[in-house]
């Protein structure tokens, strides 16, 4: 019987051909065109391809844009969004702004300054010091640019900025919106008219009884 056998210097580069074209056949690209519509290919998107999608913190619920992002960059914002909570006069807030900043990571920042919005912090974060951050699930109290540097490290953030020139952060936003005051209710139609109507005209006073000009003796009849 026959056997066909190949040398083990043939076998390799076989083997290698062979992984390498399996890695290439599991590869598959989600792409999100312009009109939001969905397309999957198995070649790799232009590195300028937009994500139009957003993203919400697992452990806050804030919802954090995407849009404008390089693919790749907006991935790892899905998966591990930011979120900086700051005060004013703070300069560790300050510190934490700048580190995302610079490093062209995409965050959404939530200011607290009233008392709701302390309440609203306690809540989240069971105490109330400032700055406060999380990068997916995992929460920072405080800033340290290593322990911040790290977690950003392991979320897969680039370490330098991918971002372009015309991308444009979102403003701070209050962590408690702030409801408008309720317009004042409209008078009924009733009173409305009642005070826009013409004063009724009073009686007379009547004639003081007693003497007078006309009716010396003050006769009455």
């Amino acid at each position: 019987m026959r056997k066909n056998l190949l040398s083990l210097p043939m076998l390799a580069p076989m083997l290698v051909l062979l992984a390498c074209s399996a890695a290439q056949a599991q590869t598959v690209y989600r792409i999100v065109g312009p009109d939001g519509k969905v397309t999957f290919s198995d070649r790799a998107p232009d590195n300028a391809a937009k994500a139009t999608t957003s993203t919400t913190n697992p452990a806050t619920g804030a919802v954090g844009g995407t849009t404008g992002l390089p693919l790749e960059l907006s991935r790892i914002a899905q998966r591990f969004p930011v979120t900086l909570y700051t005060g004013s006069d703070c300069s560790p807030c300050a510190s934490a702004r700048s580190l995302l900043v610079n490093r062209g990571v995409p965050f959404t920042e939530r200011t607290v300054t009233t008392n709701e919005d302390l309440d609203a912090l306690r809540k989240l974060s069971g105490d109330t010091s400032l700055p406060y951050g999380t990068i997916g699930a995992q929460r920072m109290a405080g800033f340290s640019d290593t322990e911040w540097t790290q977690y950003l490290d392991a979320a897969g953030y680039p370490k330098a900025s991918q971002l372009s020139a015309n991308y444009r952060r979102p403003p701070a936003t209050p962590l408690v919106a702030v409801a408008a005051p309720a317009a004042p209710a409209a008078a009924p139609a009733s009173n409305a008219a009642a005070a826009t109507a013409s004063p009724r005209a009073r009686p007379a006073p009547a004639a003081t009884e007693g003497p007078s000009p006309t009716n010396p003796a003050g006769i009455r009849f």
